[in-house]
Protein backbone atom coordinates (compact mmCIF):
# COMPACT_ATOMS: atom_id res chain seq x y z
CA UNK A 1 0.00 0.00 0.00
CA UNK A 2 2.45 2.37 0.62
CA UNK A 3 5.06 1.23 -1.98
CA UNK A 4 2.06 1.92 -4.55
CA UNK A 5 1.55 5.67 -2.51
CA UNK A 6 5.68 5.86 -3.10
CA UNK A 7 5.74 4.82 -6.86
CA UNK A 8 2.47 7.32 -7.64
CA UNK A 9 4.07 10.42 -5.72
CA UNK A 10 7.33 10.12 -8.42
CA UNK A 11 4.40 10.67 -11.35
CA UNK A 12 3.95 14.12 -11.70
CA UNK A 13 0.16 13.45 -13.29
CA UNK A 14 -0.93 11.67 -10.45
CA UNK A 15 0.97 13.46 -8.03
CA UNK A 16 -1.04 16.53 -9.31
CA UNK A 17 -4.20 14.22 -8.99
CA UNK A 18 -3.15 13.80 -5.34
CA UNK A 19 -2.33 17.68 -5.02
CA UNK A 20 -5.99 18.66 -6.40
CA UNK A 21 -7.55 15.99 -3.83
CA UNK A 22 -5.91 17.07 -0.70
CA UNK A 23 -6.66 20.82 -1.32
CA UNK A 24 -10.17 19.98 -2.02
CA UNK A 25 -9.94 17.99 1.65
CA UNK A 26 -8.82 21.27 3.46
CA UNK A 27 -11.97 22.85 1.58
CA UNK A 28 -13.75 20.80 2.85
CA UNK A 29 -12.79 20.54 6.41
CA UNK A 30 -12.39 25.06 6.22
CA UNK A 31 -16.25 24.51 5.22
CA UNK A 32 -17.02 22.31 8.38
CA UNK A 33 -15.57 25.34 10.67
CA UNK A 34 -17.76 27.86 9.37
CA UNK A 35 -21.40 28.73 11.76
CA UNK A 36 -24.77 28.93 9.87
CA UNK A 37 -25.09 32.67 10.09
CA UNK A 38 -27.57 33.90 13.62
CA UNK A 39 -27.31 29.87 15.07
CA UNK A 40 -26.02 29.47 19.00
CA UNK A 41 -24.43 25.91 18.22
CA UNK A 42 -23.99 25.43 21.92
CA UNK A 43 -27.81 24.30 21.70
CA UNK A 44 -27.20 21.34 19.25
CA UNK A 45 -24.17 20.14 20.76
CA UNK A 46 -25.71 20.41 24.64
CA UNK A 47 -29.04 18.20 22.96
CA UNK A 48 -26.59 15.69 20.96
CA UNK A 49 -24.61 15.69 24.65
CA UNK A 50 -27.72 15.07 26.60
CA UNK A 51 -30.24 12.80 24.24
CA UNK A 52 -31.22 9.47 25.68
CA UNK A 53 -29.82 7.55 21.50
CA UNK A 54 -26.56 7.75 19.87
CA UNK A 55 -28.06 8.33 16.70
CA UNK A 56 -27.02 12.01 16.61
CA UNK A 57 -23.55 11.32 17.81
CA UNK A 58 -23.32 9.20 14.60
CA UNK A 59 -24.37 11.78 12.23
CA UNK A 60 -21.84 13.88 13.53
CA UNK A 61 -18.79 11.41 13.13
CA UNK A 62 -20.64 11.04 9.65
CA UNK A 63 -20.34 14.94 9.05
CA UNK A 64 -16.80 15.22 10.28
CA UNK A 65 -18.45 17.23 13.78
CA UNK A 66 -20.06 19.32 11.64
CA UNK A 67 -23.55 19.01 12.44
CA UNK A 68 -22.30 19.49 16.11
CA UNK A 69 -21.16 23.18 15.65
CA UNK A 70 -24.04 23.94 13.12
CA UNK A 71 -21.65 24.67 10.30
CA UNK A 72 -22.32 25.90 6.76
CA UNK A 73 -21.94 22.04 6.17
CA UNK A 74 -23.79 20.57 8.60
CA UNK A 75 -26.19 18.04 6.76
CA UNK A 76 -22.62 17.37 4.64
CA UNK A 77 -22.90 14.98 1.89
CA UNK A 78 -25.47 12.45 3.76
CA UNK A 79 -28.15 13.54 1.87
CA UNK A 80 -26.28 12.45 -1.81
CA UNK A 81 -25.91 9.31 0.17
CA UNK A 82 -29.24 9.29 0.77
CA UNK A 83 -30.47 9.93 -2.58
CA UNK A 84 -28.06 7.51 -4.01
CA UNK A 85 -29.29 4.21 -2.49
CA UNK A 86 -32.88 5.74 -3.01
CA UNK A 87 -32.34 5.64 -6.59
CA UNK A 88 -30.15 2.51 -6.71
CA UNK A 89 -33.48 1.15 -4.93
CA UNK A 90 -35.61 2.26 -7.15
CA UNK A 91 -33.75 1.01 -10.63
CA UNK A 92 -35.25 -2.16 -9.49
CA UNK A 93 -38.69 -0.99 -9.25
CA UNK A 94 -38.94 1.68 -12.54
CA UNK A 95 -38.24 -0.32 -15.35
CA UNK A 96 -37.36 3.51 -17.11
CA UNK A 97 -34.52 3.47 -14.67
CA UNK A 98 -33.78 -0.03 -15.07
CA UNK A 99 -33.44 0.59 -18.47
CA UNK A 100 -31.19 3.92 -18.22
CA UNK A 101 -28.84 1.83 -15.86
CA UNK A 102 -28.37 -0.66 -18.63
CA UNK A 103 -27.83 2.33 -21.31
CA UNK A 104 -23.90 2.38 -20.59
CA UNK A 105 -22.64 5.76 -20.09
CA UNK A 106 -25.39 8.19 -21.60
CA UNK A 107 -28.24 6.31 -19.11
CA UNK A 108 -25.54 6.68 -16.21
CA UNK A 109 -25.08 10.63 -16.75
CA UNK A 110 -29.23 10.71 -16.59
CA UNK A 111 -29.30 8.70 -13.29
CA UNK A 112 -26.39 11.09 -12.02
CA UNK A 113 -29.26 14.04 -12.65
CA UNK A 114 -31.52 12.52 -10.95
CA UNK A 115 -29.46 11.84 -8.06
CA UNK A 116 -28.60 15.88 -7.76
CA UNK A 117 -31.97 16.67 -7.72
CA UNK A 118 -32.89 14.20 -5.36
CA UNK A 119 -30.18 15.26 -3.14
CA UNK A 120 -30.74 19.05 -3.06
CA UNK A 121 -34.54 17.53 -2.38
CA UNK A 122 -33.68 16.17 0.74
CA UNK A 123 -30.89 18.51 2.08
CA UNK A 124 -33.88 21.21 1.97
CA UNK A 125 -36.26 18.67 3.72
CA UNK A 126 -33.86 18.01 6.21
CA UNK A 127 -32.29 21.52 7.12
CA UNK A 128 -36.20 22.89 7.17
CA UNK A 129 -37.20 19.91 10.15
CA UNK A 130 -33.37 20.57 11.74
CA UNK A 131 -34.22 24.32 11.83
CA UNK A 132 -37.62 24.00 13.11
CA UNK A 133 -36.96 21.36 15.66
CA UNK A 134 -33.91 23.25 17.07
CA UNK A 135 -35.18 26.75 16.56
CA UNK A 136 -38.10 25.29 19.42
CA UNK A 137 -35.33 24.56 21.34
CA UNK A 138 -33.47 27.72 21.15
CA UNK A 139 -31.99 27.54 18.34
CA UNK A 140 -32.05 31.12 17.36
CA UNK A 141 -31.28 34.40 19.70
CA UNK A 142 -34.43 35.40 17.58
CA UNK A 143 -36.79 32.99 15.82
CA UNK A 144 -38.06 34.20 12.99
CA UNK A 145 -38.76 32.74 9.42
CA UNK A 146 -36.08 34.97 8.23
CA UNK A 147 -33.92 32.74 10.13
CA UNK A 148 -34.97 29.43 9.03
CA UNK A 149 -34.72 30.28 5.86
CA UNK A 150 -31.32 31.56 5.91
CA UNK A 151 -30.72 28.20 7.79
CA UNK A 152 -31.81 25.83 5.02
CA UNK A 153 -30.48 28.33 2.51
CA UNK A 154 -26.88 28.11 4.05
CA UNK A 155 -27.17 24.48 4.71
CA UNK A 156 -28.73 22.88 1.73
CA UNK A 157 -26.59 25.20 -0.67
CA UNK A 158 -23.27 23.75 1.90
CA UNK A 159 -25.27 20.15 1.10
CA UNK A 160 -24.81 21.12 -2.92
CA UNK A 161 -21.14 22.36 -2.54
CA UNK A 162 -20.11 19.17 -1.06
CA UNK A 163 -21.52 16.90 -3.59
CA UNK A 164 -19.96 19.47 -6.38
CA UNK A 165 -16.18 18.59 -4.78
CA UNK A 166 -17.30 15.45 -4.36
CA UNK A 167 -17.54 15.13 -8.25
CA UNK A 168 -14.46 16.99 -9.23
CA UNK A 169 -12.56 14.66 -6.82
CA UNK A 170 -14.00 11.60 -8.91
CA UNK A 171 -12.98 13.49 -12.47
CA UNK A 172 -9.79 15.72 -11.76
CA UNK A 173 -8.69 13.92 -8.67
CA UNK A 174 -7.54 10.25 -7.89
CA UNK A 175 -11.28 9.22 -7.50
CA UNK A 176 -14.03 8.02 -5.45
CA UNK A 177 -14.93 11.62 -4.46
CA UNK A 178 -17.89 10.87 -2.26
CA UNK A 179 -16.25 8.38 -0.11
CA UNK A 180 -13.46 10.44 0.27
CA UNK A 181 -15.77 13.27 1.51
CA UNK A 182 -17.27 10.85 4.33
CA UNK A 183 -13.40 9.17 5.14
CA UNK A 184 -12.07 12.61 5.90
CA UNK A 185 -15.13 13.19 7.82
CA UNK A 186 -14.79 10.17 10.16
CA UNK A 187 -10.92 10.62 10.30
CA UNK A 188 -11.33 14.14 11.38
CA UNK A 189 -12.85 12.91 14.90
CA UNK A 190 -9.86 10.39 15.51
CA UNK A 191 -8.68 12.37 17.81
CA UNK A 192 -11.56 12.80 20.34
CA UNK A 193 -12.24 9.52 20.13
CA UNK A 194 -8.24 8.45 20.93
CA UNK A 195 -8.54 11.37 24.05
CA UNK A 196 -11.95 9.61 25.19
CA UNK A 197 -10.13 6.29 25.46
CA UNK A 198 -7.24 7.49 26.72
CA UNK A 199 -9.22 9.36 29.81
CA UNK A 200 -11.13 6.30 30.41
CA UNK A 201 -9.13 3.27 30.23
CA UNK A 202 -5.39 4.96 30.94
CA UNK A 203 -5.15 8.67 32.58
CA UNK A 204 -5.89 6.60 36.18
CA UNK A 205 -4.03 3.34 36.01
CA UNK A 206 -0.66 2.47 37.36
CA UNK A 207 2.34 2.61 34.97
CA UNK A 208 2.60 -1.03 34.61
CA UNK A 209 -1.27 -1.36 33.86
CA UNK A 210 -1.27 1.67 31.26
CA UNK A 211 1.11 -0.38 29.29
CA UNK A 212 -1.44 -3.34 29.79
CA UNK A 213 -4.18 -1.20 28.80
CA UNK A 214 -2.42 0.45 25.74
CA UNK A 215 -1.73 -2.96 24.41
CA UNK A 216 -5.38 -4.36 24.69
CA UNK A 217 -6.35 -1.45 23.09
CA UNK A 218 -3.70 -1.34 20.04
CA UNK A 219 -4.23 -5.57 19.34
CA UNK A 220 -8.06 -5.06 19.84
CA UNK A 221 -7.98 -2.56 17.13
CA UNK A 222 -5.45 -4.24 14.82
CA UNK A 223 -7.37 -7.39 14.97
CA UNK A 224 -10.68 -5.57 13.91
CA UNK A 225 -8.87 -3.68 11.30
CA UNK A 226 -7.58 -6.82 9.61
CA UNK A 227 -10.92 -8.75 9.91
CA UNK A 228 -12.70 -5.58 8.34
CA UNK A 229 -9.95 -6.08 5.32
CA UNK A 230 -10.66 -9.47 5.33
CA UNK A 231 -14.15 -9.31 5.12
CA UNK A 232 -13.94 -6.51 2.62
CA UNK A 233 -11.37 -8.23 0.21
CA UNK A 234 -12.77 -12.00 0.37
CA UNK A 235 -14.40 -13.62 -2.80
CA UNK A 236 -15.89 -16.77 -3.95
CA UNK A 237 -14.31 -17.64 -7.09
CA UNK A 238 -17.04 -19.61 -9.35
CA UNK A 239 -15.11 -20.90 -12.18
CA UNK A 240 -16.25 -20.46 -15.72
CA UNK A 241 -15.71 -22.69 -18.84
CA UNK A 242 -16.03 -21.11 -22.24
CA UNK A 243 -16.53 -23.43 -25.09
CA UNK A 244 -14.71 -23.55 -28.52
CA UNK A 245 -16.46 -22.31 -31.33
CA UNK A 246 -15.81 -21.49 -35.08
CA UNK A 247 -15.15 -18.44 -36.54
CA UNK A 248 -13.99 -18.55 -39.89
CA UNK A 249 -11.38 -20.87 -40.30
CA UNK A 250 -10.21 -20.88 -36.98
CA UNK A 251 -11.52 -22.42 -33.61
CA UNK A 252 -11.77 -19.66 -31.10
CA UNK A 253 -13.03 -19.58 -27.04
CA UNK A 254 -11.96 -22.35 -24.58
CA UNK A 255 -10.94 -19.98 -22.18
CA UNK A 256 -11.10 -20.38 -18.30
CA UNK A 257 -12.64 -17.72 -16.16
CA UNK A 258 -14.18 -17.06 -13.03
CA UNK A 259 -17.18 -15.08 -11.44
CA UNK A 260 -15.71 -13.60 -8.50
CA UNK A 261 -18.30 -13.49 -5.93
CA UNK A 262 -17.82 -10.50 -2.75
CA UNK A 263 -18.53 -12.53 0.68
CA UNK A 264 -19.50 -8.88 1.88
CA UNK A 265 -21.63 -8.25 -1.06
CA UNK A 266 -23.92 -5.62 -0.03
CA UNK A 267 -21.09 -4.06 1.85
CA UNK A 268 -22.30 -1.54 4.79
CA UNK A 269 -25.87 -1.01 3.56
CA UNK A 270 -27.07 -3.38 5.89
CA UNK A 271 -26.06 -1.75 8.55
CA UNK A 272 -26.72 1.47 7.64
CA UNK A 273 -30.76 0.20 6.62
CA UNK A 274 -30.80 -1.22 10.34
CA UNK A 275 -29.06 2.09 12.18
CA UNK A 276 -31.69 3.76 10.25
CA UNK A 277 -34.86 1.87 11.27
CA UNK A 278 -33.68 1.70 14.65
CA UNK A 279 -33.00 5.04 15.45
CA UNK A 280 -35.69 6.99 13.73
CA UNK A 281 -38.40 6.28 16.27
CA UNK A 282 -35.86 7.88 18.53
CA UNK A 283 -34.87 10.87 16.71
CA UNK A 284 -38.45 11.73 16.37
CA UNK A 285 -39.31 11.48 19.87
CA UNK A 286 -35.93 13.01 21.56
CA UNK A 287 -37.67 16.39 20.18
CA UNK A 288 -40.98 15.68 22.15
CA UNK A 289 -41.51 15.29 26.04
CA UNK A 290 -41.16 11.54 26.10
CA UNK A 291 -42.30 9.70 29.04
CA UNK A 292 -39.52 7.12 29.17
CA UNK A 293 -41.14 5.46 32.46
CA UNK A 294 -43.96 4.45 30.08
CA UNK A 295 -43.94 0.91 27.87
CA UNK A 296 -44.08 2.57 24.80
CA UNK A 297 -40.48 5.04 26.00
CA UNK A 298 -38.91 1.88 27.48
CA UNK A 299 -39.25 0.00 23.96
CA UNK A 300 -37.82 3.46 22.25
CA UNK A 301 -34.75 2.82 24.69
CA UNK A 302 -34.34 -0.33 23.71
CA UNK A 303 -34.36 0.89 19.92
CA UNK A 304 -31.01 3.05 21.66
CA UNK A 305 -27.95 1.21 20.68
CA UNK A 306 -26.48 3.52 23.97
CA UNK A 307 -28.52 1.36 26.25
CA UNK A 308 -27.50 -2.24 24.84
CA UNK A 309 -25.37 -4.94 26.71
CA UNK A 310 -25.30 -2.71 29.92
CA UNK A 311 -25.20 -4.99 33.16
CA UNK A 312 -27.80 -3.28 34.89
CA UNK A 313 -30.27 -2.53 32.25
CA UNK A 314 -29.96 -6.12 30.41
CA UNK A 315 -33.71 -5.90 29.25
CA UNK A 316 -33.10 -3.29 26.74
CA UNK A 317 -30.52 -5.73 24.91
CA UNK A 318 -33.46 -7.06 22.97
CA UNK A 319 -32.83 -4.34 20.48
CA UNK A 320 -29.69 -5.61 20.01
CA UNK A 321 -31.14 -9.04 19.03
CA UNK A 322 -33.87 -7.24 16.90
CA UNK A 323 -30.67 -4.72 15.54
CA UNK A 324 -28.54 -8.40 14.24
CA UNK A 325 -31.80 -10.11 13.41
CA UNK A 326 -32.34 -6.71 10.63
CA UNK A 327 -28.99 -6.36 9.69
CA UNK A 328 -28.79 -10.24 7.88
CA UNK A 329 -32.02 -9.07 6.52
CA UNK A 330 -30.91 -6.57 5.13
CA UNK A 331 -28.19 -7.92 3.72
CA UNK A 332 -30.28 -10.42 1.67
CA UNK A 333 -32.49 -8.03 1.02
CA UNK A 334 -29.63 -5.91 -0.71
CA UNK A 335 -27.98 -8.20 -2.39
CA UNK A 336 -31.03 -9.93 -4.30
CA UNK A 337 -32.31 -6.35 -5.77
CA UNK A 338 -28.33 -5.80 -7.06
CA UNK A 339 -27.11 -9.40 -8.02
CA UNK A 340 -29.93 -11.63 -10.41
CA UNK A 341 -28.42 -14.93 -10.96
CA UNK A 342 -30.88 -15.83 -13.33
CA UNK A 343 -29.53 -12.51 -15.69
CA UNK A 344 -26.30 -14.05 -15.00
CA UNK A 345 -26.96 -17.25 -16.18
CA UNK A 346 -28.52 -15.88 -19.21
CA UNK A 347 -25.82 -14.00 -20.21
CA UNK A 348 -23.19 -16.65 -19.83
CA UNK A 349 -25.50 -19.02 -22.22
CA UNK A 350 -25.23 -16.93 -24.70
CA UNK A 351 -21.46 -16.36 -24.50
CA UNK A 352 -21.33 -20.06 -24.81
CA UNK A 353 -20.17 -20.20 -20.86
CA UNK A 354 -20.74 -22.32 -18.20
CA UNK A 355 -19.88 -23.30 -14.51
CA UNK A 356 -17.68 -26.47 -14.69
CA UNK A 357 -19.84 -29.57 -13.53
CA UNK A 358 -22.75 -27.26 -13.84
CA UNK A 359 -25.58 -26.89 -16.70
CA UNK A 360 -26.07 -23.87 -18.33
CA UNK A 361 -29.61 -21.91 -18.36
CA UNK A 362 -31.72 -22.35 -14.65
CA UNK A 363 -29.45 -25.39 -13.36
CA UNK A 364 -26.64 -22.04 -13.51
CA UNK A 365 -28.79 -19.94 -11.63
CA UNK A 366 -29.80 -22.07 -9.08
CA UNK A 367 -26.64 -23.06 -8.49
CA UNK A 368 -25.55 -19.33 -8.39
CA UNK A 369 -28.60 -18.66 -5.93
CA UNK A 370 -27.33 -20.87 -3.66
CA UNK A 371 -24.01 -20.67 -3.54
CA UNK A 372 -25.03 -16.55 -2.67
CA UNK A 373 -27.49 -17.06 -0.11
CA UNK A 374 -24.53 -19.11 1.49
CA UNK A 375 -22.11 -16.38 1.43
CA UNK A 376 -24.02 -13.64 2.22
CA UNK A 377 -25.22 -15.12 5.25
CA UNK A 378 -21.25 -15.45 6.24
CA UNK A 379 -20.52 -11.85 4.64
CA UNK A 380 -23.70 -10.95 6.94
CA UNK A 381 -22.34 -12.20 9.92
CA UNK A 382 -19.29 -10.87 9.84
CA UNK A 383 -20.63 -7.43 9.54
CA UNK A 384 -22.39 -8.11 12.87
CA UNK A 385 -19.59 -8.93 14.28
CA UNK A 386 -17.46 -5.43 13.52
CA UNK A 387 -20.90 -3.80 14.51
CA UNK A 388 -21.01 -5.98 17.91
CA UNK A 389 -17.92 -5.68 19.16
CA UNK A 390 -17.99 -1.81 19.82
CA UNK A 391 -21.59 -1.97 21.01
CA UNK A 392 -20.46 -4.62 23.67
CA UNK A 393 -17.43 -2.84 24.90
CA UNK A 394 -19.62 0.46 25.42
CA UNK A 395 -22.31 -1.49 27.14
CA UNK A 396 -19.99 -3.17 29.48
CA UNK A 397 -17.57 -0.64 30.44
CA UNK A 398 -19.54 2.16 29.80
CA UNK A 399 -17.65 4.24 27.44
CA UNK A 400 -18.88 5.96 24.26
CA UNK A 401 -18.86 4.51 20.87
CA UNK A 402 -16.04 5.42 19.20
CA UNK A 403 -16.93 6.60 15.67
CA UNK A 404 -14.05 5.20 13.71
CA UNK A 405 -15.03 1.21 14.85
CA UNK A 406 -18.06 -0.42 13.87
CA UNK A 407 -19.79 0.75 10.70
CA UNK A 408 -17.42 3.88 10.36
CA UNK A 409 -14.80 0.66 10.56
CA UNK A 410 -16.02 -0.53 7.46
CA UNK A 411 -16.43 2.18 5.49
CA UNK A 412 -12.64 3.76 6.46
CA UNK A 413 -11.45 0.42 5.66
CA UNK A 414 -13.05 0.18 1.91
CA UNK A 415 -12.79 3.62 1.03
CA UNK A 416 -8.79 3.18 1.27
CA UNK A 417 -8.58 -0.20 -0.23
CA UNK A 418 -10.96 0.98 -2.91
CA UNK A 419 -8.78 4.51 -3.55
CA UNK A 420 -5.61 2.35 -3.33
CA UNK A 421 -7.20 0.39 -5.84
CA UNK A 422 -7.97 3.36 -8.04
CA UNK A 423 -4.31 4.98 -7.86
CA UNK A 424 -2.92 1.65 -8.94
CA UNK A 425 -5.35 1.47 -12.06
CA UNK A 426 -4.25 4.82 -13.06
CA UNK A 427 -0.80 4.02 -12.73
CA UNK A 428 -1.32 0.94 -14.92
CA UNK A 429 -3.08 2.70 -17.52
CA UNK A 430 -0.45 5.74 -17.59
CA UNK A 431 1.99 3.03 -18.30
CA UNK A 432 -0.28 1.28 -20.91
CA UNK A 433 -0.04 4.73 -22.55
CA UNK A 434 3.46 5.44 -22.65
CA UNK A 435 4.03 2.13 -24.01
CA UNK A 436 1.35 2.67 -26.68
CA UNK A 437 3.20 6.51 -27.24
CA UNK A 438 6.37 4.44 -27.61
Amino acid sequence: MWETLRNALKIKEIRGKLLFTLFMLIVVRAGCQIPVPGVNHSVVADFVKNNTGDAFNFFDAMTGGSFMTMSIFALNITPYITSSIIVQLLTIAIPKLEELQKDGEDGRKVILKITRYLTVVLALIESLAMAIGFGNKGLYDNYTWYAVVITVVTMTAGSAILMWIGEQITQYGVGNGISIVLLINIVSSLPDDFMTLYERFIASQTVFMKVVAIVIILALLVAMIAFTVLLQEAIRKIPVQYAKKMQGRKMVGGQSSHIPLKVNTAGVIPVIFASSLMTTPVVIAQFFNVDYSTFGGKILLSLSSSNWCKPEAPQYSVGFLVYAVLIVLFAYFYTSITFNPIEIANNMKKQGGFVTGIRPGKPTSDYLARILNYIVFIGAIGLLIVCAIPIIVSGVFNVTQMSFMGTSLIIIVGVVLETFKQIEAQMTVRNYKGFLNS
